[in-house]
């Protein structure tokens, strides 16, 4: 048997096993309820689906540029004018195939090979798992309430000084996965100075913009202009199966991007960036969905607590709830395969994002319907009492 390579040998996404065992039971009759995933309850909004179905109407579609339409790339600078009153060149925009896509692309065009890249624990396990099958040395730094769960330059030196080796790359997420944490103007501005002044790359996942319930929800772009931004259209716009995305880029680092997408993706979905661009006009209705992620963030800030998970983390934004389970297990993996078994909940271990202190935390994601949301806390408590 041929072998496999190193590169295959990541850790699993444990989220997306959840969902697929989720999915099983559900398929199988059994009354599922999925807190495991970002996965919004509501559909894209009007706007995109009618300009997908008209687009679909005249069935042209086909390959566009790598980096994505102009028409695209122009709708989402002046999306950036608005938000944050900046003057973007539409020539610094490339649409991607998801976030997923931009990661991609942001460690191959930035890194090499053995290269340390610093991001948060917990954090997203994608990050991780990325760049462990690119070869890259991934620094996880915890993020816990003394820095105020996010990345510091203080935290940065810490670690640069405790491996003896400089870092190359930094990743923050803000809001964050799965901490909810919103990390604010003043604190991002010193992350990225830090960053300029040591030479390191700094990214900036900002793909729950547009989902911040309390805190200064801020661009890197507003405060360092050589930041790489990645963005989606999945969280607030609510088309995760679209697979579309952007980034913002550096003027100087554009075609290094582009030459490896063209190879790597070929182009973004026609369709999907119709529809995207179509999306970036319909904040009414988004923010309408906004308001009950907030009801959903309410219920469970009251009733988690109440059942024995005690919140680890900030709710500032995103849609997670990302609690401490060690009152009833020692095992989050184990607790969920059960709660899922006996009960119909799933919800993701915290091994998916912090491999050292997962064991006892589990994150809920509340991006679901609040008819769904109760339900849930309901059987948990029954469940637990």
């Amino acid at each position: 048997m041929v072998q496999m390579s190193k590169r295959s040998e990541v850790e699993p996404f444990h989220a997306m096993d959840v969902l697929a065992e989720a999915t099983r039971r559900r398929d199988a009759g059994h009354p599922v309820i999925s807190m495991a995933i970002g996965q919004p309850a509501h559909p894209a909004p009007k706007a995109a689906l009618d300009a997908a179905r008209e687009a679909l109407g005249h069935g042209r579609l086909g390959y566009t540029d790598a980096l994505g339409t102009v028409s695209l790339k122009r709708a989402i600078a002046a999306h950036y004018h608005r938000r944050h009153g900046l003057s973007l060149d539409p020539q610094r925009i490339a649409a991607t195939t998801g976030s997923s896509a931009g990661f991609n692309l942001a460690f191959l065009a930035l890194f090499d090979p053995g290269d340390r890249v610093a991001i948060a624990r917990p954090g997203y396990p994608a990050y991780r798992n990325i760049m462990a099958a690119l070869g890259l040395v991934v620094v996880e730094i915890e993020a816990d309430a003394d820095s105020g769960f996010t990345l510091t330059p203080e935290s940065l030196e810490r670690a640069a000084a405790r491996d003896g080796k400089p870092l190359k790359g930094v990743l923050l997420a803000s809001p964050a996965n799965p901490t909810g944490t919103v990390t604010g103007k003043a604190r991002l501005k010193a992350l990225a100075d830090y960053c300029r002044h040591n030479a390191i790359a700094f990214i900036s996942d900002e793909i729950y913009h547009g989902l911040t319930f309390d805190g200064e929800e801020t661009t890197a772009l507003e405060v360092a202009g050589d930041a790489i931004v990645i963005n989606s259209f999945s969280k607030y716009y609510c088309m995760t199966g679209w697979r579309i995305g952007w980034m913002v880029l550096p003027e100087a680092r554009v075609r290094a991007f582009e030459r490896i997408a063209q190879s790597l993706y070929i182009s973004p979905p026609e369709l999907s960036q119709i529809a995207a661009e179509a999306a970036l006009g319909a904040n009414e209705e988004l923010d309408g969905y906004k308001r009950a992620y907030a009801a959903n963030r309410a219920l469970l800030l009251d009733r988690l607590p109440q059942i024995g998970f005690s919140i680890a983390s900030p709710m500032d934004g995103a849609f997670y709830a990302y609690a401490d389970v060690s009152r009833f297990t020692n095992d989050s993996m184990a607790f969920a395969r059960r709660m899922l078994a006996e009960i119909n909940v799933a919800a993701t271990p915290g091994f998916d994002f912090d491999p050292i202190e997962g064991h006892r935390t589990m994150r809920f994601s509340y991006a679901g319907s609040g008819a769904d949301m109760e339900e849930a806390m309901n059987r948990i408590a029954r469940w637990l009492g």
